[in-house]
């Protein structure tokens, strides 16, 4: 596809996040059964929950566009969640380990914090206003995930993972 307006680049980053969203579901029953701290593993098993529902606003946007989203696969995720199953699979101390969980978690809510906000932005320009407001429910629900594993971290993992 050439890339010929902000919509063109609207749509495909649309069709990104899309393959972002599946992929994060799978990968997070991983993180989850990783995780030795169960706030932690509840954190994950939550989450599931919302990035499905990300994943269905995302189609139900990309339908009401007639954009198909295709066989498009997002590279980064693909590495971010590649990077989540590497620290998955570390061995030594749970609490190190959970530490670690948690960095490559944030990583992944950075990268979709960035790109909702972005899509966001351009859905306003565009003239998208109702999927303009769903972009920014799915980013403030980014936020909040994130703020979750900060809790987390800084609460006590960290400090655990410390000593």
């Amino acid at each position: 596809m050439n890339l010929d307006s902000l919509r063109d680049v609207f749509h495909e980053q649309l069709k990104d996040m899309y393959s972002a969203e599946k992929q994060l579901t799978e990968a997070l029953p991983k993180l989850a059964q990783a995780a030795s701290s169960s706030e932690l593993q509840q954190a994950f098993e939550d989450h599931l929950q919302v990035t499905k529902q990300q994943m269905e606003t995302v189609r139900q946007i990309l339908d009401q566009m007639d954009v198909n989203p295709g066989n498009k696969k997002c590279a980064a995720m693909e590495g971010l969640v590649e990077e989540g199953n590497e620290m998955a699979k570390e061995k030594g101390d749970p609490d190190a380990r959970d530490a670690g969980l948690i960095c490559a978690a944030q990583k992944v809510e950075h990268y979709e914090i960035a790109t909702y906000g972005s899509l966001r932005t351009w859905a306003k320009l565009l003239g998208e206003t109702e999927v303009a407001q769903t972009l920014q429910e799915i980013l403030d629900q980014e936020y909040d995930a994130d703020n979750l594993l900060d809790q987390l971290a800084e609460g006590y993992l960290n400090q655990k993972a410390k000593n």
